[in-house]
């Protein structure tokens, strides 16, 4: 097949971690042919989708990951599939080009679907599912944040469309920040913030489960560093080997149908105690380091459901 990557650069990135590297590095394997172009190379014109960028190969050498072949520009149509993967913040930039991926899918397949990537941020989907989750409010009101507050005491305020544990602060019942850090964000952004009450069961980890179409294949548990709250890698999380628990099982079994059904391949959901905090869509992570800890080829699975979808 014919495979494009839209993703963020491909020089700065941790071959030993990220993602899209390992699903690249596994198209190659299955012998796909493979195509790189960052977001702002994607273009409308004359009634096509077309991206500017380079024929790639990749190669497990730190330092020395990529070659790019002579630089083109391509009509995306002619793709057997098209990977959505650049990184949040989940902004019109990032909105603009689901948008324009929607006009090649699904005769070019893009995963995840574009259009329930639109619609089913991180943050988000997640209140489809109020049984499994903890007490959330979203709302750029103060005084609406500050009642959730008053009524929980220990909580987490957040970008409703941050990534990679950004903005993330913990209010205790007795800090008095929350007027003076809703100042800041709402000068910097006219967007929502989210609010959840905080789990303390996140000293013991948050736990990364990943799901292909809608079936869990395996998870990490990601320990926050000392004096920290939050988990996530990007801050200095420990990725640990975990297994998955009845809860767990219980809200993949939940959520996996609508995933599937909804075209989101390669999803990862984040778990904390026995609560889903988010359901991750946009660019989701932590496939090398399952692979590293059971063993497990999860990019291989995943191109095994993509291939599933374009035989059928």
């Amino acid at each position: 097949m014919k495979i494009a990557f839209q993703m963020d650069p491909i020089g700065p990135i941790d071959i030993n971690a990220d993602s899209s590297f390992r699903l690249a590095e596994e198209a190659q394997a299955r012998g796909h042919e493979l195509f790189y172009y960052t977001p702002d190379k994607l273009a409308y014109q004359g009634g096509k989708i077309t991206a500017r960028g380079w024929p790639l190969t990749v190669q497990r050498v730190v330092g020395d990951h990529f070659t790019l072949g002579k630089e083109q520009t391509v009509d995306l149509a002619d793709f057997d599939v098209v990977w959505l993967r650049q990184d949040p913040p989940f902004d019109m930039s990032y909105i603009t080009t689901t948008h324009l991926l929607d006009r090649i899918h699904p005769d070019t397949l893009v995963v995840n679907d574009p259009f329930w990537v639109r619609n089913y941020p991180e943050k988000l989907l997640v209140l489809d599912f109020p049984d499994l989750t903890p007490p959330t409010t979203i709302a750029r009101d103060l005084d609406t944040i500050r009642a959730f507050k008053d009524l929980h005491g220990d909580v987490i305020l957040k970008p409703l469309y941050g990534n990679g544990g950004a903005g993330v602060f913990r209010l205790r019942e007795d800090d008095r920040n929350l007027g003076s850090l809703h100042e800041l964000f709402s000068s910097i952004s006219r967007e929502p913030l989210i609010v959840q009450k905080f789990l303390p069961d996140v000293s013991n980890g948050d736990k990364r489960i990943i799901l292909v179409d809608g079936i869990a294949v395996g998870a990490i548990n990601r320990v926050p560093a000392p004096g920290e709250t939050r988990s996530n890698m990007h801050v200095g999380g420990r990725p640990e080997k975990i297994g998955l628990t009845a809860r767990d099982r219980e809200i993949c079994d939940a959520i996996g149908p609508l995933l599937r059904e909804k075209g989101q391949v390669f999803v990862g959901i984040d778990v904390i105690g026995d609560y889903l905090t988010e359901i991750n869509v946009t660019s989701p992570t932590g496939i090398q380091e399952l692979e590293r800890f059971d063993g497990t080829n999860i990019a291989a699975t995943i191109w095994e459901a993509i291939e599933a979808r374009r035989s059928s």
